[in-house]
Parts: C-alpha cells; sequence; structure tokens
C-alpha cells in the first residue's frame, strides 16, 4: 500500500513541477520571439528607405560615435543586410511572421500542431519568391537576394530561364494546391458563383421595387431566387412550391411585371443624371489646372542647352582612318595553317574534333570547336602551351567553353593585325543610335562588332595594365566617345593627371566640359594637395545633391531632371539642372602612395553611393597589386578593363581570373562587367585627333567659367580660425547668423537656399561666422556645430559686439 501511494505522488509532484518551468521558459522565449520578429519586420521596413546612407556604416559597427538611419540602428542595417541583400531579398519579411507565430504559440502555451507545417510552406514561399525575383529582375539585388541570385544562376546553367520559369511554375502550382487547396472545379465554382452574383446585383439595381405574387400564408422568400439566373431559378422555384403544396410562380409574368416596375424609374434616372453631368462638367475642368502644365504649354519644357544653343559637336572629319579602308583582311592560308596545327596538335594527344569554325577579328581569330564525346575539358585546357608552342604565337587564351555555346574556343592572335580607328566606332551605327545616358564606344569584339557600354550603368570603371599597354589610349577613347556625344551642359568632367602630360590636351575645353575648385587657376589637377581637396568637394556635390533629390522626392538624377524640365521644381528653392559628373584619375598608384586614406576614404564613399546622383568614376592605373586595388575599391567597381600583364596574379588582381597575361598588347584588352569577360581591340586615337577636337570644341562659345565643385578648405592649416574684421563682413553676415541659429544646422548649402546666394559667397559667410564664434570649424562632409543655442543668446552676441 505504501508503495502505491509513495509513486503517485512522488511522479504527481515532478510532473507539476516540470509544467510549472516549462510555462515560464515558454512565456519568457516566446515574448522574446514576438519582439524579436517586431524588430526584424521594422528593419527589414526601413532598410528599403535607408540601405544606400547605411551602406557605409556596416563596417563602423563598433563606432558609437556612428549612427545609421535604419528605424534600429546599426544593429537594423546589419541584419537587414545579411537577410535581404546577402539572403533572400523581400521574402525575408515571411521570416518575421513565422518567428511571430511560433512566439505565439510559446507565450499561450499552445500546442505546437501545424507549426513544423507552417515553417515548411514558410521556407519554401521564401525560396520560390527569391528565385522568382532573381529570374526576372537579376539586376536587381535587393529584390532576390544574394542567395536568390545564386540560386536562380544555378538553375540557368543547366535548364537555361526557359526552363527555371517552367520550375517557377511548377513550384506555384504545388504551393497553390497543397498550401491553399485549390483545384479547377474549385476555381470553376467560385467563378460561376461570382458571375451570378453579379448578374443578380444588376437585376435588382435596374429593378429596386420588384414585385413578385407570394402566396399570403408564405411570408419569407426563398433567398436563392434572388441569386441564380432565369433557368435555374425556375426549377429552383417548382422545388420549393411542390414543397410549400403551392402553385409554381411562372417566370415570364413575373419578367413582364419586371419590366412595368422599372418603367417610371428609368425616366427618373435619366433626368438626374443630366442635371449633375452638368455640375461635374465645371469642377473637372477647374481640377486639372496645373502650374507646371501651364509653363510647359506656355514656354515649352526647360532647356539645359539653350544657354549654348549653337554649339556644334564634333565632325568625323576630325578623326583619321587608321590601317586599312576596306575593313578585315582575310588570309585564308593562315586560317587553314592554324587550323591544320590545332587538329594535330590535338589528335597527338588523343583528341578528336567533330567541328571547328573560325571567327576573324581585327587583331585576333577565334576558332570554335566541338571535341570528340566523351573529352574532357580540363584535358583541352591543359595543353594551352603545346597549342601556343605549335602555332609559334603569343598570346593564345583558351574559354573552355565558351559561355552560351556548347564549344571550346582557342583565340589566335592574327599575323597582320588591322588596327581599329575611333573614327570607324564613333561612325558605327550602334554608336550614333545608342539610347543610352553616358555612351562609351570602347573598339571591336573578336567578331568585329562595335563594342558600345553605359557607363551611367556600370556605374564606375577600373582600367589596369603594364606600361605602354594601351591604357592612355582607352581614357582618350572613353572622352572621346562622350565629346561626340553629350552637350556640355549634360556631362562634365573632373580630370585628375598626377603624370601632369597625358590629360592636358582637355585644357582647351575647360569652360565647356571641365569642372573645377573655386579659385583654382588650372581645371585639370596634378597636385596631390588639390585632388584630396577636390574628391573631398566631390563628396560635398554628392550630399547636396542627394539633399535636392529628397526635396523633390525622386531617387536617381534621371527622374530629378525630367522632373525639372517638365517644370516641376522652382529655381528659387534651389533646385538646378544637374549634369553628369565624370570622374577620370589617370595614375591611382602615384596618388595612394603619396596620400593613402586621405585619398582612398572619399573614393570609397563615392564609389558606393554616387551613381543614384549622377557621379562615376574611372579609374586607371599601371600597378594593379592589392595594396593599390583593395578591396574596397574592388568591391565597389564592378566594371573593369585589363590591357596586358605581365603575370597572372596581376590578372586575378584586376579581374579575378586569368587571361590578361596572354594578351598581345597594343591596345588588346579584356573587359568585364561582373559577368562574362569580353575581349575586345580597343579603337586608337592618337594625340593630333585629340588636339583636334578640343581645338574645335574650344573655339566655340562657352560658359564664362568652369563648372564649380563646392568649396573645401581642407584641415591641415594652423588650427585657429581665419580673423574677420566686422568691417569686412558680408552685408548678409546677420540674416545668415539668422538662419544657422534657428536651423541648427552650420552649412554653406543651407545659406545658399534660404538666402538664395551663390555657393562661393555663402561660404564666405561661413568662414566669417567661424572667426565670429557662431559656428564650429569644418569636419568634413558633416554640416559645422552650431555654437549659439538660440535666437535670444544671438541678440545677445551682437548687442555685445556693438558696445565693444
Amino acid at each position: 500500500m505504501a508503495k502505491k501511494t509513495k509513486k503517485p505522488r512522488s511522479s504527481g509532484i515532478k510532473k507539476d513541477f516540470t509544467i510549472q518551468l516549462s510555462k515560464q521558459n515558454k512565456i519568457i522565449t516566446g515574448s522574446l520571439l514576438m519582439l524579436f520578429s517586431i524588430a526584424l519586420f521594422f528593419s527589414f521596413v526601413s532598410y528599403y528607405f535607408t540601405w544606400q546612407e547605411d551602406q557605409s556604416l556596416l563596417t563602423e559597427f563598433a563606432n558609437r560615435n556612428e549612427l545609421a538611419k535604419n528605424l534600429l540602428n546599426k544593429f537594423g542595417a546589419s541584419v537587414s543586410h545579411f537577410f535581404i541583400y546577402k539572403g533572400f531579398g523581400p521574402a525575408s519579411i515571411i521570416f518575421t511572421y513565422l518567428l511571430f507565430i511560433s512566439g505565439y504559440h510559446m507565450f499561450l502555451s499552445k500546442p505546437a500542431n501545424g507549426l513544423l507545417r507552417k515553417w515548411i510552406w514558410g521556407l519554401v514561399l521564401i525560396i520560390w519568391f527569391s528565385i522568382a525575383f532573381g529570374c526576372f529582375a537579376p539586376n536587381q539585388p535587393l529584390l532576390g537576394g544574394l542567395i536568390g541570385y545564386e540560386l536562380n544562376d544555378f538553375m540557368q546553367d543547366y535548364t537555361g530561364k526557359l526552363g527555371v520559369i517552367l520550375l517557377l511554375l511548377f513550384g506555384l502550382t504545388i504551393i497553390l494546391v497543397r498550401l491553399f487547396k485549390l483545384s479547377p472545379d474549385v476555381v470553376a465554382v467560385f467563378l460561376k458563383a461570382k458571375i451570378a452574383a453579379i448578374r443578380a446585383e444588376l437585376k435588382s439595381k435596374a429593378s429596386p421595387t420588384n414585385t413578385v405574387p407570394k402566396d399570403d400564408s408564405n411570408s419569407e422568400e426563398d433567398p436563392e431566387l434572388e441569386h441564380a439566373d432565369t433557368e435555374e431559378s425556375t426549377n429552383i422555384i417548382d422545388t420549393y412550391t411542390h414543397k410549400q403544396d403551392i402553385p409554381p410562380i411562372q417566370p415570364k409574368k413575373a419578367e413582364d411585371q419586371f419590366e412595368v416596375a422599372i418603367a417610371p424609374e428609368e425616366d427618373l434616372a435619366e433626368e438626374e443624371n443630366i442635371a449633375m453631368e452638368v455640375a461635374k462638367l465645371a469642377e473637372e475642368k477647374e481640377e486639372k489646372d496645373n502650374i507646371s502644365e501651364k509653363l510647359v504649354e506656355d514656354f515649352g519644357e526647360f532647356d539645359p542647352t539653350l544657354e549654348l544653343g549653337n554649339y556644334k559637336f564634333p565632325s568625323l572629319d576630325l578623326l583619321d582612318n587608321h590601317g586599312t579602308t576596306g575593313g578585315i583582311t582575310i588570309n585564308q592560308e593562315e586560317l587553314e595553317e592554324n587550323k591544320n596545327k590545332i587538329v594535330e596538335t590535338l589528335k597527338n594527344y588523343k583528341i578528336g574534333i567533330a567541328q571547328i569554325k573560325a571567327t576573324i577579328g581585327p587583331t585576333v581569330t577565334l576558332y570554335e570547336i566541338v571535341p570528340d564525346a566523351g573529352v574532357r575539358i580540363s584535358k583541352i585546357k591543359n595543353l594551352e602551351d603545346d597549342i601556343a608552342l605549335s602555332l609559334a604565337a603569343l598570346g593564345i587564351r583558351i574559354i573552355a567553353p565558351i559561355p552560351g555555346k556548347g564549344t571550346i574556343g582557342i583565340e589566335v592572335p592574327n599575323k597582320n593585325a588591322t588596327m581599329v580607328s575611333m573614327r570607324s566606332v564613333i561612325a558605327s551605327s550602334k554608336f550614333q543610335k545608342a539610347e543610352m545616358q553616358l555612351p562609351i564606344a570602347f573598339g571591336k569584339t573578336i567578331s568585329n562588332e562595335t563594342f558600345v557600354v553605359d557607363l551611367a550603368k556600370m556605374p564606375h570603371m577600373l582600367m589596369a595594365g603594364a606600361t605602354g599597354q594601351g591604357k592612355s589610349v582607352g581614357l582618350n577613347a572613353v572622352l572621346t566617345s562622350l565629346l561626340y556625344k553629350k552637350h556640355p551642359a549634360e556631362v562634365k568632367f573632373v580630370l585628375i593627371d598626377p603624370k601632369k602630360v597625358e590629360l592636358t590636351l582637355f585644357n582647351k575645353i575647360e569652360r565647356h566640359f571641365l569642372a573645377k575648385l573655386p579659385d583654382s587657376e588650372e581645371a585639370i589637377i596634378t597636385d596631390n594637395a588639390k585632388v584630396i581637396n577636390t574628391l573631398n568637394s566631390l563628396c560635398i556635390e554628392m550630399d547636396n545633391r542627394y539633399e535636392l533629390l529628397k526635396l523633390a522626392m525622386v531617387r536617381n538624377i534621371k527622374e530629378y531632371n525630367a522632373k525639372f524640365k517638365a517644370r516641376k521644381l522652382n529655381p528659387n528653392d534651389g533646385h538646378v539642372f544637374l549634369p553628369y559628373i565624370v570622374l577620370v584619375i589617370d595614375e591611382f598608384a602615384d596618388l595612394i602612395m603619396t596620400a593613402g586614406k586621405e585619398v582612398e576614404t572619399p573614393i570609397a564613399r563615392l564609389a558606393q553611393l554616387a551613381r543614384a546622383v549622377g557621379i562615376h568614376l574611372i579609374i586607371a592605373t599601371q600597378r594593379p597589386s592589392v595594396n593599390v586595388i583593395t578591396g574596397i575599391i574592388k568591391a565597389n567597381f564592378p566594371a573593369r578593363i585589363a590591357f596586358r600583364v605581365t603575370s597572372k596574379i596581376d590578372s586575378r588582381t584586376i579581374l579575378d581570373t586569368q587571361g590578361a597575361d596572354q594578351l598581345i598588347g597594343r591596345g588588346d584588352m579584356l573587359f568585364t562587367q561582373g559577368n562574362d569577360v569580353t575581349r575586345i581591340q580597343c579603337a586608337f586615337v592618337d594625340t593630333p585627333e585629340v588636339d583636334r577636337i578640343t581645338d574645335f570644341i574650344g573655339s566655340q562659345r562657352a560658359y564664362p567659367d568652369a563648372h564649380l565643385l563646392p568649396e573645401y578648405v581642407g584641415n591641415d592649416d594652423s588650427g585657429t580660425s581665419i580673423d574677420y574684421n566686422i568691417s569686412d563682413r558680408d552685408s548678409m553676415f546677420r540674416e545668415a547668423a539668422e538662419v544657422i541659429v534657428i536651423a541648427q544646422q552650420g552649412s554653406a548649402s543651407l545659406i545658399q537656399r534660404k538666402l538664395k546666394l551663390g555657393y562661393n559667397r555663402a561660404g564666405r559667410i561661413v568662414d566669417q561666422l567661424e572667426a565670429a564664434g557662431i559656428v564650429g570649424p569644418f569636419e568634413g562632409s558633416k554640416a559645422r556645430q552650431v555654437l549659439i543655442p538660440d535666437m535670444i543668446a544671438l541678440e545677445q552676441f551682437f548687442t555685445n559686439e556693438s558696445n565693444k
């Protein structure tokens, strides 16, 4: 008996004790999961509005002085970047629902029945949406996420894009059938019911006084009578009257009575509609009045090129025809000889060829081969040096396999290369008809097609290669392309030339196309100290442009300029037409060696953020080492050009793959934009040609001065403020001080907008405010600290000054 009484007592105590602890743990864990899911939801939503501003702070998580714009500060920015950018895109929001519902079950100690099913289907939906966004929006990493992009890319390697779409449709079918229990029968019944309901509603609206004879003994109508069409209603009425033992109602008689009942109602409706239509017409006319539409109708859209309306673009006659004018010369003997040597070399290693095809380019011929079945691609790839030896040629490059084709490519240099002239590239229809913001014609591909890309979509470009392999000619090709396509009002160049000799010819177009710092004598920067100031000035310009975009409620420079041209932005509010700015650095390694972080930091900031506001970077260097082309630079320069280098290590540093060490020089280059590598013969433009182009542009009517960048004063002075005499103060000094104190933001751009002053004058007023002790010293791209707290203190400040 004792054992029987002790056993249930001990087990009962243990069971109660376990349940009590488990419930507390569930409440704590459940509340944590629900609150964490809410935090994730708001950080994810906030991320889509603040990711551009917070991207540069992802590496500054431990720095307490840096604040992110995300609702959950740096934690929200980091976790959102992990889930959305590196994860699954907007589909990651499903995680917040799964975490919340899990926490809800634990908090209320509800049974977990069905919770595992929700997680499984939630993960399925996340993966499906991520792959779908990666397939249909491959250029938008914030939609599909890195995982969606990689999964889509992996699947397309085996099934192609059509195959991925078919798999997505199959997955959608599984989700609809298994998760939402949809079937063709359910859909058909739903649609049929909806159609019947719509018909009944139309009839009821047309006949509000429908009089159907009823039996007094049955006061309630069958509800199905009001929601069925004619044939179905007859059957329903028959059945209903049979059960109630009353004579059936004939539908035809009901229709006759229906027509008689609605006749007077239709007449009344027509009279009321006529009166209402007259009243509405006058109101609609008044609502359509719009100031911007009137301005466009009266004066047309704003034309930024109007100030230089007589500007003439350079003609093709300024460029020379280098090389042969009849195109590529085909040497049949050379083609046959190379083909036989390739076949023979592969046969020596017991590799048979089923098919071979030659595509002749200006400097390189591509031999596409289809090997016999069962031959490994790696075996042919390893014979690169043997094929080069048999052909006695420099620069053999094997592409195994060619992307998008079921062939293996062997690139063999031509014995007599054809020079690609800049004139032939500029004159091509592909360049002339290019609908791009910043079109650049680099040269011609192996298939002799003109290669044109849009710098605005790159958005920044890195160019590297050994000395004398074509970098300077490549930069001249880029600048020449833009000069032939864009008006001076549409694009401005910031040219940095540490070597002092490569870009000097462009001095002649200073007042047309160049941008410089205020009070700077030379537009082409050669001094490293001025380089640092120029880069920081571009950062200020970028911040000012983002401020204008925010006020205009647009996302990029294209939308902003379109809105400004449509006269929807008021110039009195500081709005101006924004030209594209292209920063060109000819020798980046020299700047890194002399200035280091002072140069790398603003360049990294521009590369991360400046694309949306129309500032694009082109950096060239002859020293492609990892301490020059750092990880930060490579991460933000997806478009890369590699001329011939001396080692495979340098090739991997530039392109993340080998191949640049096998080029033949003299403008032979590889171009990649993050996907395939394209071999191009860069177009040749000689110094006399550039001289003629700049002379032609420089001889025309120009702007009064070069495009002025925001003023930037470095903090490498003695540390003391500039002493201004009170009598030398600007006439708007007091008004500017009031604006600064009221806004508690010490910036020249604020004074410029509020008082409608030029940037140089606003900058001088800020210096005077610093000398007077109203604002603090310069702090880079941040606004200065305001040292006077309110207007009362400012009035006391001016009173004390007047009493001195």
